[in-house]
């Protein structure tokens, strides 16, 4: 017998008399904000009061169209305080006209092209017998690992850890996950 899903409101799949819920289809509240599945990535980080310099630094280095685009994008979102955590003048410096390349490359490498959810991820971790390589739009990559059953952590070129904060906030264009560091190809 065939069963048919629907979407209800509040992001419940309708089975029948059984609600299951789908958080990945529900709007997720991030900095503050509800995020929309029918907006774009850029759209939907402009009202995260946790990405305001994430924000800052892709209108610099000229990635908003790119961000708005089709996609799909699986972004790896450095809250603001991931930011704070690098050295003392490293954000001004990076933010200056002179170093916007540089600046692109980083931010970059934090979208990996395609989209990649909290249960692919893990199911290619598994599959990679422990971790996968994620190619970056940089041109790099990070390596991904189950920390625990429902953690996945982010080894960067630089051979540094980012956890996710939040998985799963799914755009219009891709998916966005909060990680605590900003990640540095090597």
């Amino acid at each position: 017998m065939k069963r048919s899903l629907k979407l209800g409101l509040g992001g419940l799949l309708i089975a029948g008399s059984v609600a299951i819920t789908a958080p990945a289809l529900s709007n997720v509240i991030v900095g503050g904000q509800q995020m929309f599945p029918t907006m774009t990535i850029v759209e939907n980080a402009v009202n995260s009061a946790d990405h305001t310099t994430l924000v800052a630094a892709v209108q610099a280095a000229g990635l908003v169209d790119t961000l708005n685009g089709e996609g799909p994008f699986t972004v790896f979102a450095p809250v603001n305080a991931a930011f704070d955590a690098l050295p003392a003048g490293t954000v001004e410096s990076l933010l200056q006209p002179e170093n916007l390349e540089q600046l692109g490359t980083i931010l970059k490498y934090h979208v990996v092209p395609g989209e990649f959810t909290f249960v692919r991820l893990k199911r290619m971790v598994q599959e990679g017998g422990g971790s996968v390589q994620l190619a970056t739009a940089s041109g790099g990559s990070l390596t991904a690992e189950m920390n625990g059953p429902n953690n996945i952590i982010l080894t960067d070129g630089a051979g540094h850890v980012a956890n996710i904060s939040i998985y799963d906030v799914i755009q219009s264009n891709g998916v966005i996950h909060s990680i605590d560091r900003v990640l540095l190809p090597n």
